[in-house]
């Protein structure tokens, strides 16, 4: 299969969206050699989802008033961007862990294998009821050995856990969900209501992040970096990841609201009616039988973009189960590809949190896009992403083994994209953003802080 570049695969991104593709001529993406050992085009995924969000915020300045001007992201850089969590220096020392004692990939007693996700406490918990064992590999790995892969991971979704077993290519394109993901688009812009046209700035948006772990606070950080005021709601009663905040909320506001409280759910109504952009990652149907769903949105506020991520997309046997990164990769093929291309059994990882970084992504360009179509032509606006459908774009994009010999980068490899920034936290070092516009210099006005540092309310225009 030939790989795509991260310019062909901007080009595919911009088509998808259906955007004037004149404005290509203002992304510079220069080619290079592959950046991060694997065997898929993680650095086309990387420089041109990056690329997309940014040359749409550009476009969307230009649309108000502002001159055109070029974005280029340099291949490394982005790819550097998408393992941003691994970089993160706190005062000078590694950011704390992020995986459990026993996340990780397992072989189950029909030969085949399952990951399991137990970074959240009451995914771990139930994990641990299930098997009947206690909190450590050797017996987590013996008590799997009385279970089937595909057995357990029914029997863990059926408790609302995060397992899956891990599936080749071509057993995913048969799985029904596999089939329900390649018949959807790579993301969905929709109007979903009429409501008259907006005119401000991007620097002017409001956006409401409810979103948790990299995807969808990658996609606020993103909006951030371009000037809108993103406040990040969370629950106080979820179980957050340290590390994953302090990365991703750099620009932002944070404030607690728990939405079963009566007052908390009128608080966030409230900011809902003055928002322009509102982004939530729950399971589907979460939100909306708490009043937050997306047609309730548009009647509450007319006029709003409303930005969904999901694990595996809206359609499907699976549409509403949950899911992160590591094991859509693991269902949907990858890690089964990827331990082939190396010559081994095991489940391999990509080198990356690469569907949630660039789903984030997809999703902060998605919603620019809506931004722009709203001023345009009014409405209401539903922008869907999935990291099933961000997988199967990957796929796509196509496939190089000789990236399997290429070296991991280490901090001093990536040293020339490091900034230091302050924050609620100590001294950060991080990985600056890798999209640079030539006019409007993307950067972060604040400081990553502690959750529930801010009150639930905005700023003024």
């Amino acid at each position: 299969m030939t790989t795509l570049n991260g310019q062909q695969a901007l080009a595919q991104l911009w088509a998808a969206a259906a955007l004037d593709p004149s404005a290509l001529e203002r992304a510079q993406l220069p080619a290079g050699a592959a950046p991060l050992p694997s065997s898929f085009a993680i650095g086309a995924l990387a420089q041109a989802s990056i690329a997309a969000s940014a040359l749409m915020a550009a476009e969307f300045w230009r649309q108000r008033g502002g001159a055109a001007q070029t974005v280029s992201v340099e291949l490394a850089h982005a790819a550097a961007e998408f393992r941003s969590e691994r970089y993160l220096r706190v005062d000078g020392a590694p950011a704390p862990e992020l995986w459990d004692a026993i996340a990780g990939p397992y072989p189950c007693g029909d030969g085949r294998w399952v990951r399991i996700h137990t970074n959240f406490p009451h995914h771990r918990d139930g994990i641990l009821r299930l098997l009947d064992c206690r909190h450590d590999k050797d017996s987590v790995a013996a008590a799997l050995q009385g279970w089937q892969a595909f057995e357990f991971e029914q029997a863990a979704a059926e408790r609302g856990l995060v397992a899956t077993a891990m599936r080749s290519f071509d057993e995913w394109d048969r799985h029904p969900q596999g089939q329900a993901v390649a018949a959807l688009p790579l993301l969905s812009i929709e109007r979903i209501g009429d409501a008259p046209a907006l005119a401000r700035p991007l620097q002017g948006i409001r956006a409401l992040d409810l979103t948790r772990i990299i995807a969808g606070p990658v996609g606020g950080r993103m909006l951030a970096a371009h000037g809108a005021d993103v406040l990040r709601v969370i629950s106080p009663l979820l179980p957050s990841i340290l590390p994953l905040d302090i990365d991703t909320d750099r620009g932002k506001r944070n404030a607690e609201l728990d939405l079963r409280q009566a007052v908390d759910g009128e608080q966030l109504r409230r900011l809902l009616s003055e928002a322009d952009v509102f982004i939530q990652g729950y399971r589907p149907g979460g939100l909306a039988a708490l009043g937050f769903g997306p047609e309730q949105a548009a009647r509450l506020r007319p006029g709003i973009v409303y930005a969904s991520l999901s694990a595996y997309g809206h359609a499907g046997p699976w549409a509403e189960r949950r899911g992160f990164d590591s094991l859509v990769q693991t269902a949907s093929g990858f890690n089964h590809a990827e331990a082939a291309a190396f010559g081994g059994v095991q489940p391999r990882a990509l080198p990356a949190q690469a569907l949630d970084h660039a789903a984030g992504y997809l999703l902060a360009f998605g919603v620019i896009a809506a931004l722009s179509r709203q001023a345009q032509e009014g409405g209401s606006w539903q922008v869907r992403v999935s990291l099933a459908q961000t997988g199967h774009w990957l796929r796509q994009l196509g496939t190089d083994h000789a990236g399997c010999a290429v070296a991991d980068p280490g901090l001093e490899q990536i040293a020339p994209w490091l900034d230091d920034y302050a924050s609620g936290f100590g001294a950060l070092r991080a990985v600056r953003h890798a999209a640079q516009l030539s006019l409007t210099p993307a950067h972060w006005t604040l400081p990553s802080m502690p959750l529930g540092s801010h009150a639930a309310e905005w700023l003024p225009r």
